[in-house]
């Protein structure tokens, strides 16, 4: 429990600035309404869209919201405070089968642009299932980047893992079956791929995503399939979009949330779910190892929430 119970206390702190965006907003306006009319939803559809939850979701919350108010005949405007987060809660929920890969002979691609933290997110991931006892391998087939990498080396280095690859203008696709062929040999758990995150070029990128997934199934198709996206969520709506995009290239099976802490978008977690029906699987608040964190909804939604009151 001390880990957690510590992630948490970083997440509620992380979380300050969004709580100042979203939460302070709502309750001015649970406090400042004195009936539940159209203008109570109305502004607090305009905080939920401002705080990056995005329409379908804010929709999907308000929606929920209306009925129960009129299920239990509720007048007062800050009994619907409970409701809401129930709600947010329930936009969210990820189901059991999220982590079904940590459990099987996998291969989880990581992909995102650059500067989203993707190589420093794919050295924590190692760190963590390596820490579960898996054995992991990291292919560094983000061959495009000069210093990708070396960077890489030294996370992989720090986790405590093998890596294949690395030299820079190598053919992604042959860095994963040289990858793949040390994952047989050593009889790895997980095989973690570092892949190109360029999405101003859709069409190379499909292509190379397309190379490598053949080289997969030919060569590796017992192992399961995972492909995370690293998002910053600092930027918002716009990492909304590229997961749009990215999910456009490639089946994307998750989301990893990174810059969580000190942004005041954090809502955009919300957002990701409800508009895209992809789960946020991890999110990170920080700089260490320990810094990664499975993402878990009511965690999430009750730091947002948190009153000091309630300790």
């Amino acid at each position: 429990m001390g880990e957690n119970q510590g992630f948490f206390r970083r997440l509620v702190s992380g979380l300050t600035k969004t709580r100042d965006n979203i939460v302070s907003g709502m309750d001015s306006i649970f406090h400042g309404f004195s009936r539940i009319d159209d203008e109570f939803y109305e502004e607090l559809e305009e905080t939920l869209i401002m705080g990056d939850l995005g329409v379908r979701a804010t929709e999907n919350i308000l929606d929920e919201l209306k009925e129960k108010v009129k299920e239990r005949h509720i007048k007062e405007p800050s009994e619907c405070r409970q409701i809401l987060i129930d709600s947010i809660k329930s936009q969210m929920d990820v189901g059991e089968t999220a982590y079904e890969f940590e459990n099987r002979t996998s291969v989880v691609f990581v992909i995102g642009v650059n500067g989203v933290g993707k190589t420093t997110t794919i050295g924590k991931l190692a760190g963590k299932l390596k820490s579960q006892g898996k054995k992991v391998i990291l292919a560094a087939a983000d061959t495009f980047r000069a210093a990708a990498g070396e960077q890489l080396k030294e996370w992989a280095d720090r986790a405590g893992v093998d890596m294949i690859g690395g030299q820079e203008g190598a053919d992604p696709a042959s860095v994963v079956f040289d990858a793949v062929s040390a994952a047989k040999a050593r009889k790895a758990d997980v095989l973690l791929c570092d892949t190109a995150g360029r999405l101003h070029n859709k069409k190379n990128l499909m292509e190379e995503l397309k190379k490598i997934n053949r080289v997969i199934e030919r060569e590796y198709p017992e192992a399961f399939k995972e492909t995370l996206v690293v998002l910053d969520a600092a930027t918002g709506q716009n990492a909304l979009a590229q997961a749009r995009e990215f999910n456009e290239v490639a089946d994307i099976t998750g989301v990893i949330l990174t810059k969580m802490d000190g942004t005041a978008k954090g809502g955009i977690a919300v957002a990701i779910q409800a508009e895209l029906g992809i789960p946020v699987k991890y999110i990170g608040v920080g700089e260490t190892i320990d810094d990664l964190q499975k993402f878990d909804s009511d965690e999430f939604v009750n730091a947002l929430f948190y009153q000091e009151e309630e300790r």
